[in-house]
């Protein structure tokens, strides 16, 4: 089959790769119809998660047909369309039974790595590096589906890709990134990053609750789809300082929570983001965390700080004064999307969330690696790719 992977920082191809097959009796093999590019991707993309091999498929984002099961898997058959969750989960540990799948005891093999790292292991990702279980990633023409007998969604067959595809991870992500902010009616919550992650948490906070969400960016075009689908109010840090403006808006108390839907490749201004751009280039800072700072300093007291963006490593100059003397809240992690894809589904179904807005670009798999390029560029106004094998 053909699949995008991983070469080398800023390089990935199209190349020939054996098929998957069945290992355990509880796999299924799916026939890829739509995969996304996700903004964490791009992480492993510009080489900075650590454990990606030459070779390795990528991708994490992704729905498709059944085209076989293994004998343990009683709950799909050959034909069905299906979404998948981009976190692995068994289903049985005491992790997944209180849905904390993305912290499942075994799903990922690869413990000793992490616990090395982390102190402890986490659930698998799909094509998001040995760290995170090795597993084959979703820029495929197929793939292999372990515990598929839980937390696949079976979805109804008259419906565009474009509408269920996001419910695999990145509608769950932004959901969980709200409601880890406990909203209550008349609350503001501000969001960092405009991106399909931080669209559809500013979508989910409105659904909780909140009066009024404010989406912090750099790009226009992201600032204007935040604008228009939404509902949000906008501020470009490139043209105001951000803290600022958001105690403005907030009759100086700050934002009630904050969402950080950026993660480790954070841009700043001026010499902050020269300190953190040079020290991650060097490695001797993995992430840079320039929203996680904003965010503490901007957050009122007693606030909430909700954490999506994925960080990887260690990061340094934290303001935890602030965040320590004005009793935050912090919050984050994994999103549990076996807990969600089904209300998801639910709300699309009755045509209450559209979140097809999002694709601004769909291309063959062939051309993955334009993709991920404009991607990573902000070209074209590129917000979300979708790749179709």
């Amino acid at each position: 089959m053909k699949a995008v992977c991983w070469q080398s920082a800023n390089e990935v191809r199209v190349e020939s790769v054996p098929d998957p097959t069945i290992l355990n009796p509880r796999d299924a093999i799916i026939k890829i119809t739509s995969t996304a590019i996700c903004g964490s991707d791009l992480h492993i993309y510009g080489g900075y998660i650590p454990t990606v091999q030459k070779g390795d498929i990528i991708g994490h984002e992704f729905m498709g047909e059944v085209v076989e099961v293994g004998r343990g898997v009683d709950n799909l058959k050959i034909g069905d369309r299906v979404v998948v969750p981009s976190t692995i989960g068994c289903g049985r540990c005491s992790y997944c039974q209180r849905d904390l799948w993305s912290l499942c005891d075994n799903s990922n093999p690869n413990t000793y790595l992490e616990e090395k790292l982390y102190g402890n292991i986490t659930s698998a990702i799909y094509g998001y590096s040995h760290l995170l279980g090795g597993y084959a990633g979703a820029q495929a023409e197929y793939i292999r589906v372990p515990f598929a007998d839980v937390g696949v969604v079976k979805v109804p067959a008259d419906i565009p890709d474009e509408k269920l595809l996001f419910i695999s991870d990145a509608i769950p992500t932004g959901y969980m990134g709200a409601e880890m902010c406990d909203i209550q009616p008349g609350d503001t919550v501000a969001v960092w990053g405009c991106g399909a992650v931080g669209q559809f948490a500013m979508i989910s906070a409105y659904m909780m609750g909140a009066e009024k969400v404010i989406a912090i960016d750099r790009f226009p075009e992201r600032l204007e789809m935040a604008r228009k689908y939404a509902k949000a109010e906008v501020i470009n840090y490139e043209e105001v300082n951000a803290g600022e403006a958001l105690k403005e808006m907030t009759g100086g108390r700050g934002p009630d929570a904050c969402i950080d839907a950026v993660g480790l490749e954070a841009h700043g201004v001026g010499i902050e983001d020269f300190y953190d751009q040079t020290k991650q280039k060097l490695r001797l800072e993995t992430d840079r965390p320039h929203v996680l700072r904003e965010m503490m300093v901007a957050c009122r007291k007693g606030g909430t700080l909700s954490i999506m963006g994925v960080y990887g490593g260690f990061v340094d100059k934290i303001p935890l004064g602030a965040a320590f003397n004005k009793g935050l809240t912090f919050r984050m992690g994994q999103m549990h999307g076996q807990k969600y894809m089904n209300l998801l589904l639910q709300l699309i179904l009755e045509g209450k969330l559209d979140p097809s807005f999002i694709v601004t670009h769909q291309l063959p798999l062939e051309q993955a690696p334009q993709g991920y390029h404009i991607f990573q560029q902000k070209q074209d106004n590129c917000v979300k790719v979708v790749l179709k094998p």
